[in-house]
């Protein structure tokens, strides 16, 4: 079933979001070179507390962490740990917050130290990707709209969709229907209304689609170790458009 918002509602999602925002943005300056990932789990304990807010990922499905720090062929879930970033790493961040009776979710990627060119070329897809979609979260477009921009433009720049993991609804609980998948046919699938709240977050690989669960118990992979990134905004459509909830 999926939870129509009011504007009241959306108002205190944006007010969640743009916390999230702030503390994502401190999060990608302090992911540097010679940084510990377990490093930036405890920066973020910190930011959510003293913003008087909540962690949405801890204990969701026996998660023990609140941040997902997923380095180079890992696509989501990785658990921050003592290992070190290195340069020439791609990081994936990922958080969520409770704030007010509501979550939010973002992403992002960032490319560390002396990076490869086609790495870049795949975060600047991935980020422009995102961006195409959330435009198609209009009222009278459809879930396959949003899903066929993102399949689409990745086909376009030679790179993959991951197909086995999706975006999701999102408000009073962290996840909620429906799922937002990152490929479909245009005009087909859930009609978009106003007052709905949902995570569009795109991932995409250099060498496939497949996927794999890595040795730690939680991290999932790309099949063939091939470099992968992730981008994620809340977004809500509303009828003046959609409202990316997640930014400053």
């Amino acid at each position: 079933m999926i939870h129509l918002k009011t504007k009241q509602e959306i108002v205190l999602m944006r007010e969640g979001g743009r916390i999230l925002a702030k503390i994502m943005e401190k999060l990608k300056r302090e992911t540097i070179v010679g940084r510990k990932t377990i490093e930036l789990e405890i920066l973020a304990q910190d930011l959510i507390k003293k913003n008087k807010a909540k962690p949405s990922f801890l204990g969701e499905n026996g998660f023990p962490n609140i941040l997902c720090v997923s380095i180079n062929d890992e696509i989501v879930h990785a658990v921050p740990s003592e290992r070190i970033i290195k340069s020439g790493d791609i990081v994936s961040l990922d958080l969520g917050i409770f704030f007010k009776g509501f979550h939010t979710d973002m992403a992002i990627t960032i490319p560390v130290g002396e990076t490869q060119v086609e790495f870049l070329r795949l975060i600047k897809t991935t980020k422009k990707i995102l961006k195409l979609a959330i435009k198609k979260a209009v009222v009278g477009n459809t879930l396959g709209d949003i899903g066929n921009i993102i399949e689409r433009y990745a086909k376009a720049r030679g790179f993959y969709v991951i197909k086995d993991l999706c975006g999701h609804g999102i408000g009073r609980n962290l996840h909620e229907d429906p799922q937002v998948l990152n490929f479909g046919k245009r005009h087909q699938g859930i009609k978009l209304k106003e007052g709905m709240t949902f995570c569009i977050e795109p991932m995409l690989a250099i060498g496939t689609s497949k996927t794999q669960q890595a040795k730690e118990e939680f991290a999932i992979k790309t099949a063939d170790g091939s470099i992968s990134s992730h981008f994620e905004h809340t977004v809500a459509v509303t009828e003046e458009g959609p409202i990316i909830l997640t930014q400053i």
